[in-house]
Order: structure tokens, then C-alpha cells, then sequence
């Protein structure tokens, strides 16, 4: 049993050692890694949803007879809806009996599936837990013999950080401890692939915790280790895909080598683009290689990669993203064939694609010119001078015995620089007839299996079970020259990929693996098809019309005399039923419209390939008749403005093959002037809607005029007080009166109201000021000004004599007028040259101060400095 081991070496560590995982922790492990059976049941396929009719609705899995376009690719336009299921179809047990699943609680990526059919047992490799499934109950099986996985103290050490990790919870059987580096990735999302070949592991994947080593590797074995060079030349930022082995020594008239084939996509580094080209490659060593003596030691002297090519020419798509291979082997190693699936991007659409490679077309690919970089030219091109001899990377065979090369240690120097400089080769590969088998678009293929069926006219099949990325899978059939889908079911609901799958030849079932769980699915399920005609049309080489039982069963192991199958031309003659399948009565549907308005009779058909054909009153539908439409999206007859000459009884039959089945039976009444017709109404239900919509946006307009009226007036308001502020300061020059001299002073006896008058520290600042106490006089007095209604007031009412005290009321100034104006004014008070105060030195000091001090910004509207 070849097997393949894919830890994962990118987890996250807790501290203490601990893995920590992004996904639920799993129960705790049980002392045994394989659990008893019926532990956890399968959980069967949902039954489908019936509609009124009693059919299956859609996407519950259903026959799909597709056609591709001739020349092996399907239309690039809307593919036509195949997720239905014709008349027939399975009942809900049939379908729930025909799926199994497999999940347990906690674990999730069930994503590396190995089969052992001479075990039946089916290996499921998941996030940190491995499963042995029996195949046909997809149960855990009990385990006959375990043993516990030993390691000293019941710890091991972390490859990545030295942290002890917990194995004590594990049993395996007895195996040894290899170092995990160059056998499979740090990080599993990096692609790789591998098997093993008479006890030795070939791998193909990252050699590096950077992920920036690609290494194709060989270990584990008799023979040396093995790699390739680090050379861009050899392996350039590789997605290894799929490997596989082919036994071209068998039977081999030159005694040629088995190989090994690796399928990768990797950045081009000959072609002559600024962007980085993508293009898928296959490899090759031969299984004998052991390196060279000097050159070359212990790396691959076979080493050779060519391009695969798919596209499709007239629509001018190439295919270079390599998504995944299947290798079916055949009777003899010559009738190999390679099945790759490929992605592209069509303008803004998604188009996946199948192409088929026969192992001899490679072969001569690998036999073929050099391809080189020429220092001089900048450029990649042919080679085009002398090959050494023995030729560069070829396997050693009868003809290197025979001149005394026995085996890649005695190649000559010349033949291994070249081998080391020379890996690509020149001639791409191009698929069977030049062009993809299979083209759909908006679809995104994920893996593929093939199965060779032989048919009841001796003719072998093959038929491909293709895994899409919303959890399907298409059953298509290769006819040479098309391709014929047979049906699609959906494997995982609600969508997932499926990332694995899986064919049981023996038993016939193909096992799916995804994210969350594992699906059984059996390669056929002929008991959908429920009469002969349906049988023989959906092409499917497992079935065939048992004459006896009258019923659609498996053909493998039956008499083919009492069978009936038709692959290649779906011929329904040979059925024993006639053209129209017995079915019972079917009661027409009552219709009632009225008049004038348009009439939609749905018909439904038994597969895609098939087209409808009505009939009124007995006499078939002209398809050119007047008034009367055909929706081929609908799959309905479409009656515009049905009148009174409409109505009757309308049949509808599913023709395919020139096999009719009826469908549909409708009995139409026309009511003439019962009412108004659609096309009357509408306009008036609509005209309601646009009063509707009119109010509202007159509402809204008011509303916004209000709210701008409102900050237009707020602006204007703040425009005002900013104009105020920002005038220039008013200076009003007012000229003290003259004052009549007054007697000296004399102190005397006087009371204590008059020494507080008199007392010098109230009316002068510490600077020797002197202190201006604001007046409360109006600015303006019967249109006099404020000067000249002070002068007159003081001529009036002299002071009483006495220098340094303030001004008498009635003679005081009023500046609250003046503040309350516009400006932000100031007093400046000017004394006259001609009469001056008896207190000159007073006088002085305060002109002084005047011509010192600057009119400043008045910070108190209550005081006033000088």
C-alpha cells in the first residue's frame, strides 16, 4: 500500500509548549487513534424538496445530458441549467441511501484521502487527527492491532522551536522517526505532492522555512539521496500540483527506466514580458538516477521539465494555472493518459478547463530539442549546436550498458554540465486534438478522477468526475469528439469546495473530502432513470434497461442479450416501450385569464438536450405561428394578449432523440371584458406612485429652503457683529476748562469726611498718576458737544479750590454714550497751552505720561487709563 504522511508544520505555539490551533480543540483523544464502529453514524443526503407536482426541486442533484460544442469544448455562453431532475427521478430514501458522510465534532480539513481496497479501508488525514474509514458504511473501524506511538517521557521536540510537544495521547502502529524536512511543507497551504515507489519517497516541495528552497526530493530508501539544484533555471517560485509513476521498463525493448512525473506551475524565465508569466510544466526523473561523480553529486542528472499547453485558440484563452492532475493508467505503461485541470480569467469571468495528455506525446516532448539563454541575444531560443553524447538527461538503458555507462556515476562531465545548464526542453506539449476536452465557464474546477468503463458494444469508456469550488460534482462522459455530461450532484450543502477526491474501482464509489466532513457517493445510481427511454438517454455506460426486471440497473456482470444501451447515439428504438412512455392520464391544468393579458404555459423537460413541443387542441404549434412565443430560458410558451381564440387545451411533450414523453397539459379559459386589462391598470397604479414620489420632493424641497433661509440669516447676523469689531479705533480730544487759581492750601482743622478727601493715596496710582474717574454727563447735551457742554458746566459751577481732587458731579463727563457708540474710543484729554494749572509740576508729569503712552485696546469698558 503506498501512503503519503502531510503533517502540518505551520502551527501557532502557545507558551509551555502547547500547539495552538485557529480551529476547535478536538475532544480528548481516546486511547486508541481508530474508534469502534457505529460511534458516529453517517449522516445521509437531505431528502429533496418536491414541489406541487411531486418532481425534485431544483439543486437536489439531477440527470444533466449536456453536449459540448463540437471539437471537445462547451459554448462560452450562459451554460444551460443542469441542475434538475427529470421525470423519474429517485425517491427521497433512493437518495438518502445513495450518500454517506463522515464528520466528527472538532476536526476539521479532511483534505488527504488514501484508499487500501484490499484493506477496504479509507485513509482520512485531517487537522491533527487521522481517520480508517470502511469503505461502503464510511464508518470508523475498529482496530485489530494498535500500538502506542513510544517516545521517551511521553514527549517529543518541536522541529520548529525545540517545545516539547504531548504524544501521549497517540498510537500508531510501529513506524520510525524521520525528520520531517524536504518530505512535506513548514506551511500546508504551500502545494506539494509525493508518493512512494519500492520503499523510497519522491517529494516535491519546500526545503525551507521561508518557502523560498523548491526542491524535488528523494529519501527514505536504498539509494542516494537525491534534489534538484537551486537554480531559477531548474525550479523558479514553483505550485507543485499532483506526481506520478509510470513502469516504462515493462516490456521495454530498450531496456529503458521507470519515472517519476511531477506537475507544477511556475514563473516562466523564457519569455521576453515584463509581467511575470505563469505557465504550467511537467517534470521528469528517471528512477535509476544516482547522481553524478563530480558533477552533480547527489542531484538529479535526469532532471527535465517541459510546458504544458492548453487553450483554446478561437477564443484566444490560454490555461496556465495548473489546478490538478489524475493520472489513468492503462493495459500497457503506452496507454497512460494525464488529465489536467486548468484555470483562467476571460476578461471579468472565471473559465475552467480539462485537457488530456497521452504519456507517448510527452515522451517525444522529453526526446525532443534544447531550449537555452543566449548570453549574447539577452534572450531564451532552441539549441541549436551538437548534443553531447550520451544525451543530457536521458535515463541509462541498453545502449548506455553496451558503451560502459552502467549507471549515472560514469556519465562524462560534458554530458552532466550540460544536463545541469539544459533542463528545459524547447517543444511545448499540447493536449489530445489540440484543445481542451472540457470548457465551462463561471465554473472553477478543484479535482478530478477518471474511470475507464467498458460498454455493452465492447467500446471502453471514459468518464471524469470533476469536484467544483461551490460543492459539486459534474459526471461527464468523453465521447473523442465531445464531451457529455450525464449529470451533476451537490455533494456539500450548504457550498464548500471539494478539495479531494477519491475512485474505488472495486466498488464503485467515489469518496469527496472537504473543509468539514467526507462524502461517499456511488459512481452510478441507474434506479433514478425509471423507464427505458430515460435510461437510454442519459448515456451512462454503468446503466442499461434490464428487459426482464424493466427496470435501469447496473450493467457490469449482467447478460447483455436481455439489455439495452446506447451510448454513443442514445438510440431509444431498441426500447420494447413506444415512442410515447407508458405513463398514466395526465388531468389538465385549469387556466383562467383575462382578456388582454399575456398567457405563460411552463413545460417541463427531461433533460437539457431535450426541446418542447406544444400542441393546441390536438394539432401541433407552428413555430413561426403569429402571436405565440417561444422563451427557451423560461422553457414556456408565451401567449401575448390572450383573446377568446386562445383559449383550449394545450400539451406539451419532451422530445429528445425522437423519443417523445409528455410533460405538460393545460385547459385555458379566456374571460373576454371581465375586467381591465394588465396593460390598462398598470399605468394607473403607476400614476399613483409618481403622485406619491411628487409630494414627497416638494416636501423636502420646503424643508431644505427653510433650513437655508435660516442660516443665511444667522450669517447675516454674525457678518454684523464681525463689522463692528473690526473699526478703527475713535480718539475724541477734549480740552479741560480753564480753572480759576485757587487759594493755596492751608491745612486746618477740618473733619474726618474732609481728610478722607483729601487723602493722596485714593487719587493716585503707584506710578504717580493721576486717577480720571469716569463721568456720567451724556455725550451730547441740546446739540452741544460734550467739550463744549463740559467747558460751559465748570464756567458755571467752579470747583471748590482745591488742586487734586476729583471734578464735582456736575461738572464730571459722561462716557457712557461714547462707549455705547460703534467705536472702541478712548479720552484723550488735552490740557490748553495758553492758561495752565496752578500745579505745573502736575501738568508736566501728566503731558509726559501722554506722549508716552499709546492708545491701547480698551480690555475693561469700565475703566480708562491714560
Amino acid at each position: 500500500m503506498r501512503s503519503e504522511v502531510e503533517p502540518s508544520r505551520g502551527d501557532a505555539w502557545e507558551a509551555g509548549g502547547k500547539r495552538k490551533s485557529p480551529f476547535p480543540p478536538p475532544p480528548p483523544p481516546s486511547p486508541s487513534w481508530v474508534i469502534p464502529p457505529h460511534t458516529h453514524p453517517a449522516r445521509p443526503i437531505p431528502a429533496p424538496r418536491l414541489d406541487s407536482a411531486g418532481r425534485e426541486a431544483v439543486g437536489a442533484g439531477a440527470p444533466a445530458r449536456q453536449e459540448s460544442q463540437p471539437g471537445g469544448s462547451t459554448h462560452l455562453g450562459t451554460p444551460p441549467a443542469a441542475r434538475r431532475c427529470v421525470g423519474g427521478a429517485g425517491s427521497p430514501g433512493q437518495l438518502r441511501d445513495a450518500a454517506k458522510r463522515f464528520s466528527r465534532g472538532g476536526v476539521s480539513h479532511y483534505l488527504t484521502l488514501t484508499l487500501d481496497e484490499a484493506e477496504a479501508l479509507l485513509y482520512v488525514g485531517a487537522r491533527e487527527a487521522v481517520f480508517a474509514l470502511a469503505t461502503g458504511t464510511v464508518e470508523l473501524k475498529a482496530a485489530v492491532r494498535s500500538r502506542r506511538w513510544g517516545a521517551p517521557q511521553g514527549w517529543d521536540s518541536n522541529p520548529i522551536s525545540g517545545a516539547p510537544q504531548e504524544l501521549s495521547g497517540f498510537t500508531l502502529d510501529q513506524v520510525a522517526f524521520e525528520d520531517g524536512k524536504g518530505k512535506c511543507p513548514y506551511d500546508p497551504t504551500k502545494g506539494h505532492t509525493g508518493l512512494i515507489v519500492d520503499g523510497e519517497l519522491y517529494s516535491a516541495t519546500f526545503n525551507n522555512f521561508l518557502g523560498t528552497e523548491p526542491v524535488i526530493l528523494r529519501n527514505l530508501g536504498p539509494h542516494y539521496s537525491m534534489k534538484t539544484e537551486y537554480l531559477t533555471s531548474w525550479l523558479n517560485e514553483p505550485h507543485f500540483v499532483a506526481s506520478a509513476y509510470v513502469q516504462e521498463s515493462a516490456a521495454s525493448s530498450t531496456g529503458d527506466d521507470d519515472k517519476v512525473y511531477f506537475f507544477f506551475s511556475e514563473r516562466a524565465v523564457e519569455y521576453d514580458c515584463y509581467a511575470e508569466q505563469v505557465v504550467a510544466r511537467v517534470a521528469r526523473v528517471c528512477k535509476g538516477d544516482v547522481g553524478g561523480a563530480r558533477t552533480l553529486q547527489k542531484k538529479w542528472t535526469t532532471f527535465l521539465k517541459a510546458r504544458l499547453v492548453c487553450s483554446a485558440p478561437e477564443q484566444q484563452l490560454h490555461f496556465n494555472r495548473l489546478q490538478a492532475v489524475f493520472t489513468l493508467p492503462g493495459a500497457d505503461w503506452q496507454d497512460t493518459a494525464f488529465f489536467g485541470v486548468f484555470q483562467a480569467r476571460w476578461g471579468d469571468v472565471d473559465v475552467s478547463a480539462i485537457c488530456r495528455y497521452h504519456i507517448l506525446e510527452v515522451k517525444k516532448a522529453f526526446e525532443g530539442p534544447y531550449k537555452e539563454y543566449r548570453e549574447q541575444a539577452q534572450k531564451w531560443g532552441r539549441y541549436s549546436d551538437e548534443v553531447p553524447s550520451p544525451r543530457p538527461g536521458a535515463c541509462i538503458t541498453d545502449w548506455h550498458r553496451q558503451n560502459g555507462f552502467a549507471s549515472s556515476l560514469e556519465l562524462p562531465d560534458n554530458t552532466l554540465n550540460f544536463a545541469k545548464k539544459h533542463p528545459l526542453m524547447d517543444e511545448p506539449i499540447l493536449p489530445h486534438r489540440g484543445r481542451p476536452l472540457l470548457l465551462k465557464k463561471d465554473a472553477n474546477f478543484t479535482q478530478l478522477v477518471v474511470d475507464r468503463v467498458p460498454g455493452l458494444d465492447g467500446t471502453v469508456y471514459e468518464v471524469l468526475f470533476i469536484g467544483t469550488g461551490d460543492g459539486w460534482v459534474h459526471k461527464a462522459l468523453n465521447l473523442g469528439a465531445h464531451i457529455h455530461l450525464v449529470e451533476e450532484l451537490q455533494v456539500f450543502e450548504p457550498a464548500q469546495p471539494v478539495e479531494s477526491l477519491v475512485l474505488a474501482g472495486r466498488k464503485k464509489l467515489l469518496f469527496a473530502g472537504s473543509r468539514f466532513q467526507v462524502a461517499q457517493l456511488p459512481l452510478a445510481d441507474c434506479s433514478r432513470y425509471q423507464s427505458c427511454t430515460d435510461c437510454v438517454l442519459a448515456r451512462d455506460p454503468y446503466c442499461a434497461w434490464s428487459r426482464n426486471t424493466s427496470l435501469c440497473v447496473h450493467a457490469e456482470g449482467l447478460n447483455g442479450s436481455q439489455l439495452v444501451q446506447d451510448v454513443l447515439s442514445s438510440d431509444t428504438r431498441a426500447c420494447t416501450l413506444p415512442q410515447v412512455a407508458k405513463q398514466g392520464p395526465i388531468t389538465p391544468k385549469n387556466v383562467t385569464v383575462v382578456a388582454g393579458t399575456d398567457l405563460v404555459l411552463t413545460c417541463r423537460l427531461g433533460s437539457n438536450l431535450a426541446r418542447a413541443l406544444w400542441t393546441f387542441e390536438g394539432r401541433a404549434l407552428a413555430a413561426e405561428q403569429a402571436l405565440v412565443l417561444r422563451d427557451a430560458r423560461l422553457r414556456a410558451l408565451v401567449v401575448p394578449g390572450a383573446g377568446a381564440q386562445h383559449s383550449g387545451t394545450y400539451r406539451c411533450f419532451s422530445e429528445e432523440q425522437g423519443a417523445r414523453v409528455s410533460g405538460e397539459a393545460y385547459q385555458v379559459t379566456v374571460l373576454a371584458g371581465a375586467g381591465l386589462p394588465l396593460e390598462t391598470r398598470a399605468p394607473l397604479e403607476s400614476l399613483g406612485l409618481v403622485w406619491v414620489v411628487a409630494v414627497c420632493l416638494g416636501a423636502l424641497c420646503l424643508v431644505l429652503a427653510l433650513a437655508v433661509l435660516s442660516l443665511w440669516r444667522r450669517l447675516r447676523e454674525e457678518l454684523g457683529k464681525g463689522a463692528k469689531a473690526i473699526e478703527s479705533t475713535l480718539v475724541y480730544p477734549i480740552e479741560l476748562p480753564k480753572e480759576p487759581p485757587s487759594p493755596r492750601f492751608a491745612p486746618s482743622a477740618a473733619s474726618d469726611s474732609d481728610e478722607k478727601l483729601w487723602d493722596p493715596a485714593s487719587y493716585y496710582y503707584s506710578d504717580g498718576s493721576l486717577k480720571i474717574v469716569p463721568g456720567h454727563a451724556s455725550a451730547c447735551r441740546n446739540g452741544i458737544p460734550v467739550a463744549a457742554a463740559a467747558a460751559a458746566a465748570v464756567a458755571v459751577s467752579p470747583p471748590s479750590g482745591i488742586p487734586g481732587q476729583p471734578l464735582h458731579s456736575p461738572t464730571r463727563i459722561h462716557l457712557g454714550p461714547l462707549r455705547g457708540s460703534s467705536s472702541n474710543g478712548y479720552i484723550r484729554l488735552a490740557l490748553g497751552a495758553d492758561e495752565r494749572p496752578p500745579c505745573a509740576d502736575l501738568a508736566e508729569e501728566l503731558r509726559r505720561k501722554l506722549q508716552q503712552r499709546q492708545a491701547l485696546p480698551d480690555s475693561n469698558p469700565e475703566e480708562s487709563s491714560v
